[in-house]
């Protein structure tokens, strides 16, 4: 869907951190105490800057009546704004941003935006959300679908069915993504959803992708995620596997 130099706002060194990580605020005050409805008053405001503070804001405030205008500035005309937008939405989760969410998802061109976008489908919690992480974790660029990967661990909140449904797309990332850190969190994912399922055939074939991944991934990290991953979920097959691989170590 996307290529991985598809904006020049994404550089190759930074593209799997949050546009919002490095922003230093503007005021400490307000970076700790902001003002709920000044914020509020803020979101419609005819100001770019004073629009991205208040979506900012909402980054860190809980208030449900800030949800509707959150929505609105997901299609502001500056990309910061829709960033903050989406994150401020992912604070404050909602089954009506859902489907706002999703359409974003479809059409922004911009990755920092997108990214934001599948960390607050991710915690909306919502079943409308699979196929779109699921789409974004397979043609994405690399830091929507490190995310995407973190975010489809949520749907183990929605019941048997929305587990067996992510599985086998987190199975093939861990194997095949080229970059390691998306297989690291396909690896945890992959964890976090296996704990939800009964000793069956789809939690048998998402332990043998940890196994897997633990005794044949190339990188160290990921081998470290997939063995803690199966340590966490203390499977026998998995846990035998960890010793033997380790005891041919010493």
């Amino acid at each position: 869907m996307y290529d991985d130099d598809d904006l020049s706002l994404l550089d190759p060194d930074t593209e799997l951190e949050s546009p919002l990580d490095n922003i230093e605020p503007l005021d400490v005050a307000e970076a700790s105490a902001p003002d709920p409805e000044a914020m509020l008053a803020l979101l419609a405001a005819p100001a770019r800057p004073e629009r991205m503070l208040a979506a900012r804001a909402f980054c860190d405030l809980q208030d449900e009546r800030a949800i509707p205008y959150l929505i609105n500035l997901l299609t502001d005309a500056c990309p910061l704004v829709r960033v903050s937008a989406a994150y401020a939405l992912g604070r404050n989760p909602s089954t009506t941003a859902v489907e706002p969410l999703i359409a974003q998802l479809n059409r922004d061109w911009n990755g920092y935006v997108r990214k934001g976008v599948v960390w607050a489908l991710g915690n909306c919690r919502d079943r409308r959300s699979l196929m779109p992480l699921t789409d974004a974790l397979k043609t994405d660029i690399s830091a929507v679908r490190l995310w995407a990967a973190s975010s489809l661990a949520q749907m183990a909140q929605l019941g048997y069915e929305a587990v067996v449904a992510s599985i086998p797309p987190i199975i093939e990332a861990l194997r095949r993504d080229p970059v390691a850190a998306i297989r690291s969190n396909c690896a945890w994912s992959l964890g976090q959803l296996c704990r939800e399922l009964p000793s069956n055939v789809v939690y048998a074939t998402a332990v043998d992708a940890l196994i897997e991944a633990f005794a044949e991934d190339q990188d160290l990290g990921v081998r470290e995620d997939a063995k803690a991953a199966l340590l966490r979920l203390g499977d026998p097959r998995g846990l035998q596997v960890i010793e033997a691989i380790e005891l041919e170590g010493i």
